[in-house]
């Protein structure tokens, strides 16, 4: 009996502090997310820059990336966002900085087929 009353004894006053401080959660979706410097969010890349040589697909954890070839200077480069680790190694290995990650989001969608990106279709 002693040991419940202290427990009661020391969650009131928790629960009148909380009552009384307000939400500590944050306002999203009603307001703007506070996204912190250095977020990595979805993959993005720079198509003219990029030369098809494989070294992201080869080197993400993930399975992420795939490059379809079709023939010499023919090309695409998938992306599976539901797949990516955000690890940032893809961008590590690209020696052409190709890649990046910026900070959005990936977006809700009804089916993975909606997610998946083509990144780059070079025809030649």
């Amino acid at each position: 009996m002693k040991e419940a009353f202290r427990s009661i004894a020391c969650l009131v006053p928790q629960v009148f502090r909380a009552l009384f401080r307000g939400p500590q959660t944050v306002a999203f979706p009603f307001g703007r997310a506070n996204i912190p410097e250095g977020y990595r969010g979805r993959l993005r890349i720079h198509a003219d820059q990029c030369r098809g040589c494989g070294l992201c697909v080869r080197d993400c954890p993930a399975s992420a990336l795939e490059l379809q070839r079709e023939g010499r200077g023919r090309f695409r480069l998938l992306y599976y966002p539901h797949r990516c680790a955000y690890c940032g190694q893809c961008e590590l290995s690209c020696t052409s900085e190709a890649l990046y990650h910026d900070n959005s989001f990936v977006g809700g969608v009804a089916s993975l087929d909606e997610l998946v990106t083509v990144m780059v279709e070079r025809e030649g």
